[in-house]
C-alpha cells in the first residue's frame, strides 16, 4: 500500500484546516497515481488494436483467418441488439457461481479441518493431491457420464476445479501460522476458540485469500470446459457455434467476454485482498 493512502487512512478525526489540505493533496495525488497506472497498463492493448485494425484494412491477411476489431465489436452490437448476449452471459455467470461456491466451500472446510488435524491429512491429503492433478478435460466425460449434458454436469466441473485451490491454500495457510503465536497464546491464557478465531484465521488469512482468487479463476476456466461440451447456452456455447459456422468474430467475442469478465471478478477479490490484509506492513496492495 502507497504512503499516501496509509496517511490518508491513518488521518485522526479531528484535524485542522491545514491538515485538511495536506489531506486533500495526498487524497489527490493517490487518485492521480491510479490514473497513471490505468493509462500505463492501456498502452500497449491498444497499439495492438490499432495495429490489428490496420493490418485487416490493408488486407495483411484474411478476415475469415482473423477478423479486424471493428468486425468483432459489430458482432457485438448485434448480439448485445438482439438480448443474446445478455441471455448467455447470466447463465454463465450463474454456472460459474454456483459451481465456485459449492467447490469452494468444500474445499474450504476440508483446507480448515486437514490443517488443524494431522490425522486427517495422513488420511485424506495424498488422494486429494493425486485427484488434483487430474485435467479437467481427462475428468469431463466422466462426469457427463454419470450426471449426462443437463446442468448438473456442468456444475460439478466447475466446482471441481474450484475445490483444489481453496483447500490447498486454506491448508497450507494454517500450517504456516509462525509458532511463536501460539506460545504468546498460551501466556495470554488464550482458550481454543479464541486461539482459533482471533490468532489462527487472521494470521493464515492471506493463505486463503489466494486460495480465493485462485478457486475464482479455476472455476471461470471450468466454466469453459462445461460449456465446449455439450452446452446449448452460454458464453462457451456461443464460441462452439462459432466454431460450427466458421465465424471467427463470434469465437473472438466468447473468448474477449471470457477474459473481461475473468479479469473484472479478480480485481474484485484483489480489493478484499486490500481491505482485509491492510494491516499487514508488508502488503503492497
Amino acid at each position: 500500500m502507497s504512503n499516501s493512502v496509509k496517511a490518508i487512512r491513518q488521518a485522526p478525526q479531528g484535524i485542522g484546516e491545514s491538515d485538511k489540505g495536506e489531506l486533500g493533496l495526498l487524497r489527490i495525488k493517490w487518485y492521480r497515481d491510479k490514473l497513471n497506472d490505468i493509462v500505463i497498463g492501456s498502452i500497449l492493448p491498444l497499439l495492438i488494436v490499432v495495429i490489428w485494425q490496420l493490418s485487416g484494412d490493408l488486407g495483411l491477411f484474411s478476415p475469415t483467418f482473423l477478423p479486424t476489431p471493428w468486425q468483432i465489436a459489430s458482432e457485438f452490437r448485434t448480439l448485445i441488439a438482439s438480448g443474446e448476449l445478455s441471455q448467455h452471459l447470466a447463465i454463465s455467470l450463474q454456472r460459474a457461481a454456483i459451481g465456485f461456491v459449492i467447490g469452494g466451500s468444500i474445499g474450504l472446510i476440508f483446507g480448515f479441518f486437514v490443517g488443524f488435524i494431522q490425522k486427517l491429512e495422513f488420511m485424506l491429503d495424498p488422494s486429494f493431491q493425486m485427484l488434483r492433478m487430474i485435467p479437467h478435460l481427462a475428468i469431463a466425460p466422466l462426469i457427463i457420464l454419470w450426471f449426462g449434458f443437463g446442468e448438473v454436469s456442468k456444475i460439478v466441473i466447475i466446482a471441481n476445479g474450484a475445490f483444489f485451490p481453496m483447500y490447498i491454500y486454506t491448508f497450507l495457510g494454517i500450517r504456516s501460522v509462525d509458532h511463536k503465536f501460539f506460545e504468546v497464546a498460551q501466556v495470554l491464557n488464550f482458550s481454543k476458540s479464541k486461539q482459533i478465531f482471533r490468532l489462527i484465521l487472521p494470521a493464515s488469512l492471506p493463505g486463503i485469500l489466494l486460495g480465493l482468487r485462485l478457486s475464482v479463476a479455476i472455476s471461470w476456466l471450468g466454466l469453459v470446459v462445461a460449456e465446449l461440451i455439450g452446452s446449448q447456452e452460454g458464453i462457451g456455447f456461443l464460441i462452439n457455434y462459432g466454431k460450427q459456422n466458421s465465424s471467427a468474430e463470434l469465437i473472438f467475442v466468447g473468448v474477449i467476454i471470457f477474459a473481461v469478465i475473468g479479469k473484472l471478478v479478480d480485481s474484485l477479490v484483489r480489493l478484499l485482498e486490500r481491505k482485509w490484509l491492510s494491516w499487514r506492513d508488508s502488503f503492497q496492495g
